[in-house]
């Protein structure tokens, strides 16, 4: 009889807890990196969520490995949340990142954390997490922008990306940050094979 104790079942350690607050925060910067092209532009700031996404797959990846357990990418999402919330986003920027992490973390858990093709799905849906203040751009422009007046975005950022905004750019949105959310983690899967087998992350 296997008496073996997932690891995914375990509690945090406070080594865990260490290494999750490294990992989110290298997790943020490759995010900022990634989208310094697109935010502060209103015209390019729509395809953000598809630059962030580019650059943080092997980052995501790594961290799961590193850990392998229950509530390190829920946490990752909801520092992503509160900082976002601190400097002034969209609070569906915040709840998406949360809700996200929250997700991924589940669908991660459903692989054990050792699954190449389930974490990369998990990676897929916390790239998400920015796309969510775009949908309620979409759904509701006036709130939003009212918000967004609230937190300190100027008038004549909010009109260029209103007058930039065809209805299906949010449907692009949605599928390109998928799709490059799948080519950051496969481009991580490579980079990192070494690290996944001594892990015990499996196809």
């Amino acid at each position: 009889m296997n008496n073996r104790i997932n690891p995914a079942k375990k509690g945090l350690t406070v080594k865990d807890l260490v290494t999750t607050g490294i990992f989110s925060a290298i997790f943020l910067v490759f995010t900022l990196i990634g989208s310094i092209l697109f935010a502060p532009n209103p015209v390019l700031t729509f395809y953000m969520p598809m630059g962030a996404a580019l650059l943080c797959g092997p980052v995501y990846l790594l961290m799961i490995a590193k850990v392998q357990k229950r509530w390190s990418v829920t946490i990752l999402g909801i520092v992503m949340g509160i900082i976002w919330f601190v400097t002034g986003m969209h609070w569906a920027f915040s709840l998406g990142y949360i809700g996200m992490g929250i997700i991924a973390d589940l669908v991660a858990g459903a692989g054990h954390y050792r699954n190449k093709v389930v974490n990369l799905l998990s990676y897929m849906l916390m790239s998400l997490g920015s796309v969510y203040t775009y949908v309620v751009f979409f759904i509701d422009p006036q709130g939003w922008a009212s918000t967004m007046l609230e937190n300190g975005t100027e008038q004549s950022y909010i009109d260029t990306m209103s007058a930039s905004a065809p209805s299906w750019l949010l449907a692009v949105i949605i599928i390109g940050t998928l799709a490059i959310a799948a080519f950051s983690g496969w481009i991580g899967g490579k980079l990192l094979k070494k690290q996944f087998e001594k892990a015990g992350i499996t196809a």
